[in-house]
């Protein structure tokens, strides 16, 4: 029987005015929000799951008294979870006078559209690279590609678009067109001095730790979100109804990247942007394989925190975070004892099978903690995919290795895409650890790697080749700890050989 939905009231900000809408639903997204409630219908549904990027729009924060913009998809965004921010779609970005803002008008000069379908989406994530350069400048190819990589396009072949990013900063600014940021950011810290909804409203987004721990003691039926880019399909393609919800992204303490001596302690609700970035500050080798979990759109709503909770077999974070030996901390408000309680566990120690874990009902993932890097470690991830952007991996496998006088002294191996959950390969651990590191104990090794585990057969990959692909990664990471470099397609630089 499908649960009662019971509606709330919904305010962001938008045209230079709060816009209020009463009765949403706790479930309804943003796109539907825009195109039904609305009538933005510039903003397009493709995919309705966060591929195409054909429904991207851009989100403004006051953060430190600052605005911060990040393009997300609206698709698979619950629509209460931009309660107190600014939202921009395509129709926003026109002058009074029907002037084109920059990142339109280089669309425009560039012939990056054809037919049409994809391109308010890339407008909008030409216009949050706009804002977060000052004005579009500085932007090169690279970024562009990088930014990017969330919009899909099936007829101008990028190029075009890729040159209208470039050039859209050397456009003049309309009048009208721009972005008043005090003014902005003054209505959205008005909007946030608002009453808070219900403490049993539809949709619950406690603002600190502890308000957010007792509701979900309070509430424990309720579905927890982050940044919706997994639950956001189970609306759209599973169609799934939830009664009420629970957002974890408010909570002020969750939202901060924590340093120590010893490890980095990362939010709940942090985003996967963010995340990484801490990640890559840490361990700059990192830095291709963070750009390709997703598109930014998907990185710029999802949490590391929810990623992790979720436990997909196929989700990326995982099999990096085993490798890294990262553990999380689980949250609860105890009743009896009126306070926090914690406890924390290695992070392949949280699943017990596919997408179940020991959390209890009254719990919820708050921090994941992650060692800091020592400097005698080597350290490779690697994502196998069908698609080098924007796509899910067949097969996910992360080392991390330190050595001792040719030794092997410590090794941790954390893979994705071969069995029910992220799991660590400890069995080929344990046929490494204390070994001497040369091809002889590699390909003993390989042959371990490739019996650990029993994939399935998939519309990504085949059992079989997801088992000899396992220890061909093993032998790629021998190559790469040896000095040979030119043996993946990261290293290969496409304008040398053309």
């Amino acid at each position: 029987m499908t649960p009662p939905i019971s509606p709330q009231t919904l305010t962001f900000w938008r045209r230079g005015h709060a816009v209020t809408l009463d009765n949403v639903p706790a479930d309804r997204t943003l796109l539907e929000v825009l195109r039904e409630d609305l009538h933005c219908t510039g903003t397009k549904e493709g995919c309705g799951e966060g591929d195409c990027g054909a429904c991207t729009v851009v989100l403004g924060e006051a953060v430190g008294g600052k605005l911060q913009y990040k393009a997300i998809n609206s698709c698979i965004r619950l629509a209460h979870s931009v309660q107190g921010l600014a939202v921009w779609t395509t129709e926003d970005l026109v002058s009074a006078k029907g002037e084109l803002h920059p990142a339109q008008e280089a669309m425009v000069h560039c012939h990056g559209s054809q037919c049409g379908f994809c391109t308010p989406g890339f407008v909008m994530s030409l216009f949050g690279m706009y804002q977060n350069t000052g004005g579009g400048q500085g932007i090169d190819r690279a970024q562009a590609q990088v930014e990017l990589s969330g919009n899909l396009c099936r007829c101008t072949g990028y190029r075009p678009i890729f040159d209208a990013a470039q050039q859209m900063g050397s456009l003049p600014l309309p009048a009208g067109c721009g972005v008043n940021e005090p003014v902005v950011v003054a209505a959205l810290e008005a909007l946030g001095e608002r009453p808070a909804p219900p403490a049993d409203g539809a949709y619950l987004r406690p603002p600190t730790l502890t308000a957010l721990l007792q509701a979900r003691a309070s509430h424990p039926k309720a579905q927890v979100v982050a940044g919706c880019t997994d639950v956001g399909l189970w609306v759209t393609k599973m169609h799934k109804r939830f009664a009420q919800v629970l957002d974890v992204t408010a909570a002020e303490e969750l939202r901060r990247v924590e340093t120590y001596p010893y490890h980095i302690a990362i939010g709940a609700a942090v985003s996967l942007h963010e995340a990484y970035a801490a990640l890559v500050s840490e361990r700059p080798p990192l830095k291709t394989f963070a750009q390709r979990f997703a598109g930014l759109p998907v990185r710029n709503s999802g949490t590391l925190g929810g990623n992790v909770a979720n436990g997909s077999p196929i989700g990326d974070s995982m099999p990096l975070l085993i490798a890294l030996g990262a553990s999380v901390v689980l949250m609860r408000w105890d009743k009896k004892r009126q306070a926090v309680a914690h406890r924390e566990l290695k992070l392949e120690d949280l699943y017990t099978g596919y997408r179940t874990n020991v959390m209890k009902a009254d719990e919820l993932l708050c921090w994941i903690k992650v060692p800091r890097p020592v400097d005698t470690e080597f350290l490779r991830v690697y994502k196998i995919s069908k698609r080098f952007d924007d796509d899910i991996s067949a097969v996910c496998l992360a080392i991390r290795m330190t050595l001792d006088g040719g030794r092997v002294s410590t090794i941790s191996i954390g893979a994705g895409g071969v069995a029910a959950t992220p799991v660590r390969a400890r069995q080929t651990e344990a046929a490494l650890l204390g070994q001497a590191w040369n091809a002889d104990t590699v390909m003993a090794a390989m042959a371990t790697l490739r019996a650990e585990f029993q994939p399935i057969s998939d519309m990504r990959a085949s059992a079989a080749y997801r088992q000899t692909v396992l220890g061909n990664l093993l032998q790629r990471f021998w190559l790469e700890s040896q000095g040979l470099q030119a043996i993946n397609l990261e290293s290969v630089s496409m304008e040398a050989l053309a």
